[in-house]
């Protein structure tokens, strides 16, 4: 008989406010992560910091933020009214102790609720807060969200303002670091929703005058843009929209009171439901939604009274009231869109006839799809019955709550037996197994019709849920897991060029990767050394001499399930796969995957001299 759990008050623990934070920090801050995913834990930690300063520019309080990132440590000085003296503490030390409370001095804030910053002072192995008003300066330093100094009130002749000091804790974000891209978009962002405002990062200045404007420019280049990109401004609300003309699915960034929303939420619904009915009220045609809405890249920023997020990291907008006397958000955006952008068509008309020109574009296409997509999702449903080439995770299967999509990756494999290691060592809650049959098709220059007519595409496709728009994305991580020979890169580029091809939002949103898993795994009776490149190797050798053993792993099937789950766990090295705003997309994929070989050809040589030169540099 099992012996009886015993309950008694002994089993009752009450926690102060940084303890529950460093126990539960997913409640705070999301998912923790490395740093090689742009939502991971240490953006988070930056972002809290900021959006603290961005609330004071938006009250009219400074117009510049300085930030530095060097190694670990973390510097966010802004010029604002400063923290006043007697409150420093408790500001980033007491839960439910802040300024925003107040919604006349905060009407229209980033974060509401105060945890913020005792989330960052929590998490953090070192933090300081110093702040300057009326010629004074107050200072405070922690360590895991414990006081350690506090320094008196002194006279100084410094501006005022904040500055916040930290180095997120190693013991909680594991072997972490800070990816410059991912710091420079969320500057980016901030400084386009806030037109006038200058952030300083590491001695490089963003700034923007034309708003979601000079975003979408950002996003999209002028030779892909069907028409100029229309801009609409007005009290709370901004839009930018342009069509492309070689991407096939939708592509929106939304933004509440400062904030990117990168789940939307009742805001971007409306806003596509919006532009739907405007459209076809102006054309007087009842075109199908997605012929309007195909190819679509687009940005709506709204401010909000109070909004109402689905999470603390403030992804995903659940709120469906502006505020105040507003009328609803969805109202809102409706009334705004039926006026101005059906004033600016009517004063356009070149922008008019290229949407109504893209548009019966789309219808035709559709039609043309029409037979081929019944069968192609016909096919879906039948392979995921069978669960031939998806092994999906708990999530989706609805064993445990949909809010732990952040967390859910998609292996992508080819093979048996590399799909077989990672379904065997998976977290089989939140990791997904996606197992292709042979070598992908090379999708460049090909028609969208082909994913259809693929059935590796095609259920691929399916499995991800971006028929049309990547806002119900299945899996936040999509992850290229192939073998580190030849072949195996040569899927790996295939994979990449189809997602270009026709999911190019997925990669400019940060969800594609490819997982990094050892060459060698170097071992004596006493310690095993896992290495990744030829210098861990020769490094492992000398540690563990004298005469180690040495396996070199020449495919994922050859590494066992219980030592994969090592690589695919808290250890997991993902390398983000990341676009250069330089280039576009059709030039990258003409010059890798077209028909220039000689041109690859001479490339390939001279990096291949390159990276010979290197490695007789280390001999």
């Amino acid at each position: 008989m099992a012996q009886e759990t015993k309950y008694t008050e002994d089993n009752i623990r009450s926690l102060d406010w940084k303890e529950h934070i460093r126990m539960r920090p997913g409640m705070y801050i999301g998912k923790l992560g490395d740093g090689s995913s742009s939502d991971d834990g240490i953006y988070i930690l930056v972002k809290e910091v900021l959006d603290n300063s961005i609330d004071e520019y938006v009250m009219g309080a400074g117009k510049t933020i300085d930030i530095s990132i060097q190694g670990n440590k973390v510097i966010v000085r802004d010029y604002g009214r400063g923290i006043p003296l007697g409150k420093v503490v408790d500001v980033v030390s007491k839960m439910n102790t802040g300024g925003k409370y107040d919604s006349k001095a905060f009407k229209k804030s980033v974060g509401l609720n105060g945890v913020g910053t005792k989330a960052v002072n929590a998490l953090s192995s070192f933090f300081r807060v110093e702040s300057t008003r009326d010629g004074k300066s107050a200072s405070a330093e922690f360590e895991q969200g414990n006081l350690t100094n506090q320094d008196t009130l002194e006279d100084t002749t410094r501006r005022k303002g904040t500055k916040v000091s930290f180095i997120p804790d190693e013991t909680i974000f594991k072997n972490y670091k800070y990816r410059n891209e991912y710091v420079v978009k969320m500057l980016k962002n901030y400084v386009y929703l806030n037109t006038g405002l200058t952030i300083v990062f590491n001695g490089e200045k963003y700034h923007s005058e034309n708003g979601l404007k000079d975003l979408l420019q950002e996003t999209i280049i002028d030779s892909d843009m069907v028409y100029p990109i229309i801009h609409l401004k007005g009290e709370d609300i901004e839009v930018a929209i342009t069509h492309s003309k070689t991407q096939y699915s939708e592509e929106y960034h939304s933004f509440v009171n400062g904030q990117h929303t990168t789940q939307g939420g009742t805001h971007q619904a409306a806003f596509r439901e919006a532009l739907v009915r405007t459209i076809r009220e102006f054309y007087g045609k009842n075109y199908e939604a997605s012929d309007i809405r195909k190819s679509i890249v687009s940005a709506i920023s709204i401010k909000v009274m109070e909004p109402i997020f689905e999470s603390q990291t403030k992804t995903k907008l659940g709120s469906t009231e502006m505020g105040g006397k507003l009328p609803t958000v969805r109202t809102f955006i409706n009334d705004f869109l039926k006026t101005q952008l059906d004033n600016f068509l009517h004063k356009n008309p070149n922008v008019a006839e290229g949407i109504q020109r893209k548009i019966m574009q789309a219808e035709r296409e559709r039609k043309e799809l029409s037979g081929i997509r019944k069968l192609a999702k016909d096919r879906a449903k039948k392979a995921s019955l069978h669960n031939k080439k998806l092994r999906d995770c708990r999530v989706h299967l609805g064993d445990i709550k949909k809010e732990n999509r952040l967390d859910t990756t998609l292996f992508i494999t080819e093979g048996d037996s590399a799909s077989g290691s990672i379904t065997k060592s998976r977290n089989v809650n939140t990791q997904a197994v996606f197992s292709l049959k042979g070598k992908p098709l090379n999708s460049y220059g090909l028609s969208k019709k082909i994913v259809y007519e693929n059935e590796e595409f095609n259920l691929l496709q399916a499995a991800l849920n971006i028929e049309e728009t990547i806002e119900d994305l299945r899996y936040n991580n999509i992850v290229i897991a192939t073998d580190a020979d030849v072949d195996g890169m040569h899927i790996r580029l295939l994979l990449i060029t189809f997602f270009l091809q026709f999911f190019p939002e997925l990669i400019k949103e940060g969800h594609l990767y490819i997982l990094q898993t050892p060459l060698f795994r170097v071992r004596n009776k006493k310690e095993t050394m896992y290495c990744y490149s030829e210098q861990e190797r020769v490094d492992a050798i000398n540690k563990l001499k004298p005469n180690p053993e040495i396996t070199r792993f020449k495919g994922l099937g050859e590494i066992s399930p219980d030592e994969f789950k090592h690589f695919i766990g808290d250890d997991i090295r993902l390398d983000p796969v990341m676009l250069d705003k330089e280039l576009s997309i059709e030039e990258l994929l003409s010059f890798y995957m077209g028909k220039n070989t000689p041109n690859r050809q001479e490339f390939i040589i001279n990096n291949l001299k390159v990276e010979l030169d290197i490695v007789e540099d280390n001999k």
